[in-house]
């Protein structure tokens, strides 16, 4: 197949995401953090300023528009998200979910995935933001200026371990082992609960985020898994942050 009409059929899409251990929160707990997150995002780019509750389709998701965000009812959709074996009761370690879009075609919408109050072990709450690949929406919002205000309004609304925005086939591409901490994305964000970050090589950017934690970001331009001197300058960037002892397993306690 030709090069480029592989690149246009198979575009480089992205994400952002947001983890946290065992945090145990109730279901208006976790409204007014997404809450507090909908408000910033909205800051962020118009783009990510419209939001609608699930419904059986695009155009009935547009007559309930969660912006301004309502408390009452996202406590309610969190009441709802409860994780619970069919027919049976709540499994309240698991604790909450929802999810919502933002309207968009397939391409060009953004959707969000919120799982809140879980004190399991094996599964991080998290809150994870789908990016569009296509369009000038993309164009504008894969940028990193937009990504690092996303990523620094999670942090602001839900206080996490790590957080980051990265290309979905880079991280297929170098999958980090279950047992790691956390991984490495485009711009991503460690907890001072992790541990101390090494000197990193430039053009690498770091940022300390008032005094909790603190800000990686590889490249000022889109990083791509298809360009080898980014995915040369992540290995690298990979390599000393291991050496530092911070991709060791370790307990995280919120």
């Amino acid at each position: 197949m030709n090069a480029s009409l592989k690149t246009e059929s198979y575009p480089e899409t992205y994400y952002a995401g947001a983890y946290w251990g065992a945090r145990k929160a109730s279901p208006e707990d976790c409204a007014r953090h997404t809450a507090a997150f909908l408000n910033l995002l909205a800051e962020c780019d118009p783009f990510l300023a419209h939001w609608y509750k699930p419904a059986r389709s695009r155009k009935d998701a547009r007559k309930h528009p969660l912006m301004p965000p309502d408390v009452p009812t996202l406590t309610e959709m969190f009441r709802r998200g409860v994780n619970r074996e069919p027919g049976g009761p709540a499994i309240e370690e698991l604790g909450f979910r929802i999810s919502f879009d933002n309207g968009g075609d397939t391409g060009d919408c953004g959707t969000l995935r919120i799982n809140g109050g879980m004190v399991s072990a094996d599964v991080p709450n998290h809150c994870v933001l789908s990016l569009p690949w296509r369009g000038s929406n993309a164009d504008r919002v894969l940028t990193a200026p937009v990504l690092e205000r996303v990523v620094r309004g999670m942090l602001c609304s839900w206080e996490p371990d790590w957080a980051f925005a990265t290309s979905n086939a880079y991280e297929r591409q170098h999958r980090e082992p279950e047992s790691a901490p956390f991984s490495l994305g485009w711009m991503t964000y460690l907890s001072n609960r992790l541990g101390r970050l090494p000197p990193l090589p430039s053009p690498v950017r770091i940022e300390q985020i008032e005094g909790k934690g603190t800000l990686i970001v590889l490249t000022p331009e889109r990083f791509t898994a298809s360009n080898p001197g980014h995915v040369a300058l992540a290995e690298q960037v990979r390599e000393l942050l291991d050496r530092a002892g911070l991709l060791k397993p370790r307990p995280v306690q919120s």
